[in-house]
């Protein structure tokens, strides 16, 4: 099946418990359409750069699947039906990547950024 890499924002008046709360919702509907879920992250509650209907801040939510079309279709549908969640993602990848994300990981354990050369 192929794998995809999913990021949520929900609106920002939820609670922690609430926001979590959704990624097990939509994990579910993956599970009752034939997909699987790798690995789930809760990113927290992050500032975005520009308003989305009328919230500066959104919980963050990124999800590793392994599922067929269908259900991942009908997982981003009822996401955009839910009034909840303000923006999704989906993004088809060949593999996924080992570990945690890039935005679990600790600032040190990143590695050094490219040095610009003026």
């Amino acid at each position: 099946m192929p794998l995809y890499e999913h990021v949520f924002i929900s609106r920002q008046d939820l609670s922690g418990a609430q926001a979590e709360g959704l990624i097990e919702e939509f994990s579910n509907i993956l599970k009752e359409n034939g997909g699987a879920v790798v690995d789930q992250e809760y990113w927290g509650v992050k500032t975005m750069a520009y308003k989305i209907n009328k919230n500066r801040k959104g919980h963050y939510a990124f999800l590793k699947t392994d599922a067929p079309a269908p259900a991942v279709q009908e997982m981003e549908r009822l996401m955009r039906l839910n009034d909840d969640v303000m923006r999704v993602m989906t993004i088809k990848v060949d593999e996924h990547a080992e570990g945690p994300s890039v935005q679990m990981q600790k600032k040190e354990d990143r590695g050094e950024r490219r040095r610009r050369e003026d």
